[in-house]
């Protein structure tokens, strides 16, 4: 007697009791969907420029004749001149007006940006 009830007990304790009970009645769920733009990413603006100074020497032929001068009587420092022709000059004044248009177009874009998600706030909110 006892061998047929170790036999039923398993059975009765993997049924979990559901023999005797309904399954509880489940609710539906509700989905809920919420449309919200993602959020915009700003980059944050490069930092400013620091130029170095640069100290320019013109050398005319008096200021030239000193250093050659100098240079002879060893007193002068060793310096690499660089000479630039009127055109060259015009070249790189033209180069250096570019690359500043380029930074002021790039800086206002990067404002764009960062004002983007604020418009939107603004309008939201109205």
């Amino acid at each position: 007697m006892y061998s047929k009830i170790w036999k039923l007990l398993p059975i009765l304790i993997l049924s979990g009791c559901s023999i005797l009970d309904r399954p509880p009645e489940v609710a539906p769920v509700e989905v809920l969907t919420i449309e919200k733009p993602a959020p915009v990413y700003h980059p944050p603006k490069p930092s400013a420029v620091s130029a170095l100074p640069v100290e320019w020497t013109v050398l005319t032929p008096e200021t030239m004749q000193e250093y050659l001068n100098d240079w002879s009587d060893g007193n002068a420092p060793t310096n690499a001149f660089y000479g630039l022709t009127t055109k060259s000059y015009e070249n790189l004044s033209s180069n250096m007006a570019d690359i500043i248009r380029y930074i002021r177009q790039l800086s206002s874009i990067v404002d764009y940006y960062q004002n983007l998600e604020t418009k939107d706030d603004t309008e939201e909110n109205e």
